[in-house]
C-alpha cells in the first residue's frame, strides 16, 4: 500500500472529490445524515470564493480500503462582508468587543473552511501537514477557523494552539443551532513548531 501524499487540489479537482471528502468530513464531524447534502451544497460554493486554496491528503493507484484513497482535507478562502460565517463571527466579535476588535482580526483574514482527517488515518501528522501547507505563503495577516468546543484539549485545538492561534469565541452556537464550536484566530505566518513561550494575547 502506498503511503497517503500531500497535494494541492485546484477548483476543478476539487469539486471532483467531493463526495470522498464530505466521507471524511462525516467520519470525523459525526453530523444527522440529512444535513449531509446542505454540507455539499456549501463546499460547492465555497469553491468559488476569493483566494479559494485546497489540499487534499490521499493515496494514488491504491485499492480502495476501508477509509478510502481520500486521508483528509483542507481548504480555506479570503473572509470578507457577505460570507455566512465571517459575518456571524464579525457581529459575534463586535458584540463581545466592539467593532475595532471583530475588524482586526476579519478585515484581512484567511478563513479556513474545513479541515478534517480521518479518524483512521489520525495520529500520523497529517492535521499539522495539511495546516501548513493551507497557511504557507497566504498574503493574509490572519488566519481563523472554528473547531467543536468538546473540551479545551483536543487534539485539533491542541494543534492550532501550537501554532499560535488563540481562543476568540468559546462555547459558540451558531445560528440554527447545533453543537458547541471554538472560533481560533492567529496571526500569519503561523508560529513556528514547537512554539515560542508567549504571553497569550487575545488580538492580533
Amino acid at each position: 500500500m502506498r503511503d497517503p501524499k500531500l497535494r494541492e487540489i485546484d477548483e476543478r479537482a476539487f469539486l471532483r472529490r467531493l463526495s470522498p471528502m464530505l466521507d471524511v468530513y462525516a467520519a470525523t464531524m459525526e453530523p444527522p445524515n440529512e444535513q449531509l447534502p446542505g454540507r455539499h451544497t456549501i463546499m460547492e460554493r465555497h469553491a468559488s470564493y476569493p483566494g479559494f486554496r485546497a489540499f487534499v491528503v490521499e493515496r494514488r493507484g491504491a485499492l480502495p480500503v476501508l477509509t478510502g484513497p481520500v486521508q483528509g482535507f483542507a481548504y480555506g478562502f479570503h473572509g470578507a462582508r457577505g460570507q455566512w460565517w465571517h459575518d456571524v463571527v464579525a457581529q459575534a466579535l463586535t458584540d463581545r468587543e466592539g467593532p475595532e476588535h471583530a475588524e482586526a482580526w476579519l478585515e484581512d483574514t484567511f478563513e479556513i473552511a474545513e479541515l478534517h482527517v480521518h479518524p483512521e488515518a489520525q495520529g500520523r501528522g497529517l492535521g499539522r501537514a495539511l495546516l501548513n501547507a493551507l497557511c504557507e505563503g497566504r498574503p493574509e495577516r490572519t488566519v481563523v477557523l472554528s473547531t467543536l468546543d468538546r473540551r479545551p484539549d483536543t487534539p485539533a485545538r491542541t494543534l492550532y494552539r501550537s501554532v499560535g492561534m488563540v481562543d476568540l469565541l468559546t462555547d459558540f452556537e451558531f445560528p440554527g443551532g447545533g453543537p458547541r464550536y471554538a472560533v481560533m484566530g492567529g496571526t500569519l505566518p503561523p508560529a513556528p513548531y514547537p512554539p515560542a513561550p508567549s504571553s497569550g494575547a487575545s488580538s492580533p
